[in-house]
């Protein structure tokens, strides 16, 4: 999860939303998943398709960012690299969970690679390593993890 200013993009996609589900407008917060462009766009295009429903930030990026933790019910925008506003997601679930507690069924629900356990815990152990690089953490086996599962609502 990567936070940044809002595109022109982000307010038109509320404006939309709002105006469909027959609620008063405001601003959601925008990211972008990973953090490089590659990812980011293809983990988005997951997302779209329906094949995407969970990501997983570790518990100390919240910290690091002095941001606080999600909630159900929350609305996010969700963008591409570049900050284009693509869909409208809603929490619908959150847990901390070990990294080595994670399970199958959620790495399916995450939906990215061969939708298997290995697959996740290769590519989000290598992304835990860039995301926390610099800090006073270090990824470990039971570094807590935020499992966040979302339907994207618009």
């Amino acid at each position: 999860m990567s936070q940044l200013s809002a595109h022109p993009s982000v307010e038109a996609l509320c404006r939309r939303y709002f105006a469909a589900v027959d609620q008063p407008f405001e601003v959601l917060p925008s990211w972008f998943f990973s953090d490089n462009e590659a990812e980011a766009n293809a983990l988005l295009e997951l997302v779209l398709v329906g094949t995407k429903r969970a990501t997983s930030p570790s518990l100390w990026w919240f910290e690091l960012h002095e941001q606080p933790m999600i909630q159900p019910g929350t609305l996010e925008v969700v963008t591409d690299w570049f900050g284009r506003a693509r869909c409208v997601i809603r929490t619908v679930a959150v847990d901390v969970v070990a990294y080595n507690q994670i399970t199958a069924e959620y790495a399916r629900i995450e939906g990215e690679g061969d939708r298997s356990l290995s697959y996740w815990q290769r590519v989000h152990w290598d992304y835990y390593h860039r995301e926390l690089a610099g800090s006073r953490f270090q990824p470990s086996e039971d570094m807590p993890i935020v499992c966040i599962q979302f339907d994207r609502v618009f």
